[in-house]
C-alpha cells in the first residue's frame, strides 16, 4: 500500500512539473493561490490546536483570502467577539479594541482604557506598545494575545529586539525616571492611595507572572519594578 502511495505521488508530482512550464499563467497563479490558502489553513489549524489562537486567527484569515473566502467568523479570546459590517470583525478586551479586515489582514485597534485610553495603536511606536503590554499583564489576559498578534504584525522582530535592548532601556528609564506616578498605579493594577502592603503585594504577584526566570520579559520585569519603586517612594515622601 505504502508503495502504491509512493507511485500515486510520484504521477501527481511528474504531473504537475509536465505542465508546469505550458500552464497559462493566469490559470497557474489561480491553482498557487488555492495551494496556498489550503496550505495557510493547516497551518492554522495546527496553531489553534498548539494554543496560539492569535497566530492561527492571522494565518488562518490569509488562507480564507487566498481561497476567495470573505466572511469569517473570528474565534472567541473569552472576550466580546462582534462581526462588523462588510468583512470585518471586532474583537474586544478591557483595554483593547482591535479590528481585523478579512479581505486584506490588516489589524486596527484603539486603547479602551489605562494610561493610553483613547489613542490608536497606529500611533503608538513600539515603546508605547511595550508599555501598554505590561498593562495587560497586569489586568488584561486577553488583551495580551491581541497586542502581541498585533505587535508580530507591525514590529515582526520586536521579541528579540526586546531582549537585545531590554538591559539599555531598563537602565535607562530607572535612571531617568520617565515613568509618572498615574502609569505606575496601572501597571500594577491599583488605584491611587494604595498602601505600601498593598504595593508591594501587586508586585509580588505580577513578578510570579513575567519574571524572567517564568518566561517573562526582562523589560517588563524592569517595568514593574520601577512601577514599584515609583509608588513607595511616594509613600516614603
Amino acid at each position: 500500500m505504502t508503495l502504491l502511495y509512493g507511485i500515486a505521488a510520484v504521477a501527481l508530482l511528474w504531473w504537475f512539473l509536465s505542465n508546469f512550464a505550458h500552464a497559462n499563467p493566469a490559470t497557474l497563479a489561480k491553482v498557487l493561490k488555492v495551494i496556498g490558502g489550503i496550505v495557510a489553513l493547516g497551518v492554522a489549524g495546527l496553531l489553534a490546536v498548539r494554543g496560539r489562537i492569535d497566530l492561527a486567527l492571522l494565518i488562518g484569515s490569509l488562507g480564507a483570502w487566498l481561497l476567495g473566502w470573505s466572511r469569517l467568523n473570528l474565534p472567541s479570546f473569552g472576550s466580546r467577539t462582534q462581526r462588523a459590517s462588510g468583512s470585518t470583525s471586532r474583537v474586544r478586551s478591557s483595554l483593547i479594541e482591535m479590528t481585523l479586515d478579512h479581505d486584506t489582514g490588516e489589524m486596527e485597534g484603539s486603547v479602551l482604557a489605562g494610561a493610553l485610553a483613547g489613542r490608536q495603536l497606529a500611533s503608538l511606536d513600539e515603546t508605547s506598545l511595550l508599555s501598554l503590554l505590561a498593562e495587560c499583564h497586569a489586568s488584561d489576559p486577553d488583551g495580551i494575545r491581541l497586542l502581541e498578534a498585533y505587535l508580530d504584525r507591525r514590529f515582526p522582530h520586536w521579541r528579540e529586539d526586546t531582549r537585545n535592548e531590554e538591559k539599555t532601556r531598563s537602565d535607562t528609564q530607572a535612571s531617568s525616571g520617565v515613568m509618572t506616578p498615574e502609569e505606575a498605579y496601572q501597571i500594577l493594577n491599583l488605584k491611587p492611595g494604595a498602601t505600601p502592603d498593598e504595593i508591594r503585594q501587586a508586585h509580588r504577584s505580577l513578578m510570579k507572572k513575567i519574571h524572567p526566570d517564568q518566561g517573562g520579559s526582562t523589560y517588563l520585569a524592569a517595568r514593574v519594578n520601577q512601577a514599584k519603586d515609583i509608588l513607595l517612594s511616594r509613600q516614603d515622601g
